[in-house]
């Protein structure tokens, strides 16, 4: 079935098939509060919001970021 649906996907226009990731991504997004952390991800967490606390580092900007990686390329 997977290999059917895979083959029917590519056969659509590639705006159609942005369209349908994109429906898919705020279907997701819609219902996001349907998922759970594992205990893991909660303790990742707590150990990032400490850390912050701690020192107050906001990080840096998006855009600061990615003109440093893009330098680097």
């Amino acid at each position: 079935e997977v290999k059917v649906m895979n083959s029917k996907l590519r056969n659509l226009p590639i705006d159609e098939r942005i369209r349908l990731v994109q429906d898919l991504w705020d279907s997701i997004s819609a219902d996001q509060n349907q998922l759970s952390l594992t205990d893991e991800q909660k303790e990742e967490l707590d150990r990032r919001i400490d850390a912050f606390e701690a020192d107050k580092n906001k990080g840096r900007l998006a855009k600061d970021v990615l003109a440093d990686v893009r330098q680097k390329l």
